[in-house]
């Protein structure tokens, strides 16, 4: 993750707390985002505020992802950097049109829980 990140975990963290790895915290981050796409989706009629700020949360997350697989020192092999700076050019083009009513998130749901698998080593293959 970002430099930024590295620094408040290790600012903030308890010393009597337990080490948490930078892939969970990027998966507890994904999972968060997730679930808050999800529900505000249910309740976008009634909440439309709620849903756009769980659009523009999942958003800025994978702006950072983004972000951090553009870095040159970045360790992730150059194709799974290229495909995650897609996801994030698709994610943000399809959050528009969740936005405008013109597509729903549940390919974002998916996109998300795909990389949460990735992160825990399940893979992406069904």
């Amino acid at each position: 993750m970002t430099a930024a990140l590295k620094m408040a975990r290790s600012a903030y963290a308890r010393p009597e707390a337990p080490a948490r790895t930078l892939r969970g915290i990027e998966y507890d981050l994904l999972a968060r985002t997730t679930h808050q796409l999800k529900e505000s989706w249910t309740r976008r009629k009634e909440d439309f505020s709620g849903f756009a700020t769980a659009l523009n949360d999942n958003l800025r997350l994978w702006s950072a992802l983004a972000a951090d697989v553009a870095e040159p020192e970045n360790g992730l092999p150059a194709p799974l950097r290229a495909q995650l700076f897609y996801l994030y050019e698709f994610t943000a083009e399809h959050s528009r049109k969740a936005r405008q009513d013109q597509a729903s998130v549940e390919v974002l749901v998916d996109i998300n829980t795909a990389v949460m698998r990735g992160l825990r080593g399940e893979g992406g293959g069904s």
